[in-house]
């Protein structure tokens, strides 16, 4: 029976990407659609817009560190 650790670590990131990248893409286009609707809070949207895509982004690390712990089981 042949090992599955490195096709487990291919679908960790791989799918532990796609949420994230999904929601960083809706977060910076709410943002700018914010930002176009009152530029004036263009500021306090840009700030929250960056501090939101670096937890959404945090997400996705988690999944490359269960995939490189996954993929180390085989050496």
């Amino acid at each position: 029976m042949p090992d599955s650790t490195p096709l487990a670590a291919g679908l960790a990131i791989g799918l532990g990407a796609i949420g994230p990248g999904i929601g960083i893409g809706i977060l910076g286009s709410k943002a700018m659609e914010a930002m176009g609707r009152n530029p004036e809070a263009g500021d306090t949207i840009f700030l929250r817009m960056i501090i939101g895509m670096a937890f959404t982004e945090a997400i996705a690390i988690y999944a490359l560190v269960v995939a490189f712990l996954l993929f180390g089981r085989i050496h």
